[in-house]
């Protein structure tokens, strides 16, 4: 982790060197609006340190990330009328994080705005078997 990368066009919005549409900041994170939207009010959430995946944040940035993105999902809905939201990480660039800098989307959603669940992103979803998915569960298991 580095406090600012400056190659990191989000560190370089934290720092105030590229403009952005902010719509929150806290000792720990900003919130502005996405550049490339899916959806009308659809925002980001970083934390103000740079990471480039989740399970590399300490405990503070991580809190400070999780409590920006707790206050301002209701307040996103309501401040662009949506019906309802999803609330998303890509972790990598394998599931297609695209900026190398932990960020949180609030992408608003609209009863038929023919947008898909979160469970539309993977492709063909597995049908692993009962001893599979009890493979999984201790290899994560022992992990913890």
């Amino acid at each position: 982790m580095a406090d600012s990368d400056t190659d990191c066009i989000f560190c370089r919005i934290v720092d105030g060197e590229i403009p952005s549409r902010t719509v929150h900041e806290t000792d720990g994170a900003l919130a502005f609006l996405d550049a490339n939207p899916l959806a009308r009010g659809h925002t980001l959430v970083v934390p103000k340190a740079h990471y480039q995946h989740l399970q590399e944040l300490d405990g503070p940035s991580a809190h400070a990330l999780y409590e920006t993105l707790h206050e301002l999902v209701g307040v996103v809905e309501a401040a662009v009328g949506a019906d309802a939201s999803n609330v998303a990480f890509n972790n990598g660039p394998a599931a297609g994080q695209e900026i190398p800098h932990v960020h949180g989307h609030i992408i608003p959603r609209f009863e038929d705005d023919d947008g898909n669940p979160v469970h539309a992103v993977a492709g063909t979803p597995p049908d692993p078997s009962d001893d599979e998915l009890d493979e999984v569960v201790a290899a994560i298991s022992d992990r913890v």
